[in-house]
């Protein structure tokens, strides 16, 4: 099984703004992050995949075949979650999701069984007769995700699924994300390094539209060696560091202070030591302005 994303583009604003240039991607079953700030073109490019939006240029193929001419046959195998909570509040979760496995053709007696299989997987057992308005943003969140298995898909794409949880909300549903990636491929978008640090295979890093890398975590962070440093100097220091590198963590105590400096090299005068870099920084590294 494969999906691949041949040199899509899409302008916004007149042609004026890239919001997807010349993106190449191909995947294969297993959880792919991308990584990016807000408006680095993630959702545009979930738009496309799920044929809501056109690209100005490109096309994308399932298993060989252009998808826009397998039409519904490839939207049957599509599940979605879109990043805004876009939820009826007066529906109960449970005529929420016989709404939208009516929406996706399902026939009722699958749709009876997916429902309970999926109310289950995402711990909601307790809550269906309760009404969407009143679920908290984990809930929720739980409840979208439900409803884009509920076709069982193939290609499952998640838009900023934790986008706004609590830490313990947050670890809930990146593992069950990972549960759920068995022969799917799982397309994760989010500018939140620690929702994919642990489950993707493969992490993506995209700013302005741009494919800026791609690779497994071990391949991408030994591209980060000499690149993160600690420096330990006074206080009064931390402003001219700060001023000159960017710092993505520092620690004091007793008029010192240890700062973890991202970039190409610091100065001999703060004695710089390399140590090994993580996620965030390399993160810090491309995608701070």
């Amino acid at each position: 099984m494969k999906l691949t994303i041949h040199n899509i583009s899409k302008r916004y604003a007149k042609g004026k703004k890239n919001a997807l240039d010349h993106i190449n991607v191909e995947l294969t079953p297993g959880v792919y992050g991308f990584l990016g700030p807000n408006g680095a073109g993630k959702s545009t490019l979930m738009n496309i995949i799920t044929d809501n939006l056109s690209p100005d240029s490109g096309w994308i193929e399932f298993d060989g075949e252009d998808t826009q001419k397998l039409g519904k046959e490839f939207r049957n195998i599509l599940g979605y979650m879109p990043q805004q909570q876009g939820l009826y509040d007066d529906f109960t979760a449970l005529r929420f999701l016989w709404y939208m496995a009516t929406l996706k053709g399902l026939k009722k007696n699958y749709a009876k069984e997916r429902i309970s299989f999926l109310v289950k997987l995402v711990n909601l057992e307790d809550s269906m007769h309760k009404k969407l308005g009143s679920f908290s943003g984990g809930m929720k969140q739980r409840i979208l995700i439900a409803q884009s298995l509920l076709n069982d898909p193939k290609v499952l794409l998640l838009d900023e699924p934790t986008a706004g949880l609590d830490p313990k909300e947050r670890i809930r549903i990146r593992n069950f994300i990972s549960e759920i990636s068995m022969n799917k491929i799982v397309i994760l978008a989010t500018h939140v390094v620690t929702d994919i640090e642990y489950i993707a295979k493969e992490i993506l890093l995209i700013k302005s539209g741009k494919l800026l890398m791609s690779g497994d975590q071990i391949t991408l962070l030994e591209q980060m060696q000499r690149k993160v440093w600690e420096v330990t100097v006074p206080e009064s220091q931390i402003s001219a560091i700060q001023n000159k590198y960017k710092v993505s963590n520092m620690i004091g105590g007793n008029g010192r202070v240890t700062m973890r400096i991202v970039g190409d090299a610091v100065s001999p005068q703060w004695s710089p030591v390399s140590v090994k870099p993580n996620l965030e920084d390399l993160y810090l590294y491309w995608m701070d302005e």
